[in-house]
């Protein structure tokens, strides 16, 4: 695997990581729901991110189209993870099937020529 390709998706898994606890936080912490505002920038630093991420996997793919794969099937599986450990939301078939989708895009975007 190309090394952009594997900070790209280092980023990703940050970035989506981010966008998760700015989005659900207000469930688990009162401050979040308190403030939305203050919350919404960070979406600066998490934009930032991502930026970076889509350079770095334009440079390691050629193209756009294969990192946007893989940043939305890392997002289908950080959000199920950290919404499992966090919220306990449990996996069930319909997810854990949309979770083997998820592998299988990042598989052959990353390793199908």
């Amino acid at each position: 695997m190309n090394k952009n390709i594997l900070y790209a998706t280092l980023l990703y898994i940050l970035g989506q990581a981010m966008v998760w606890f700015q989005s659900n936080g207000q469930f688990m912490w009162p401050f979040f729901k308190k403030y939305p505002l203050f919350i919404a920038l960070a979406g600066i630093p998490i934009s930032y991110i991502f930026i970076h991420g889509t350079r770095m996997s334009y440079s390691g793919f050629g193209t756009l189209w294969p990192g946007r794969m893989v940043g939305f099937a890392v997002g289908v599986i950080i959000f199920s993870m950290l919404s499992q450990y966090f919220m306990n939301e449990s996996i069930n078939m319909k997810t854990a099937l949309c979770l083997l989708l998820a592998v299988g895009i990042i598989c052959i975007q990353i390793f199908m020529k």
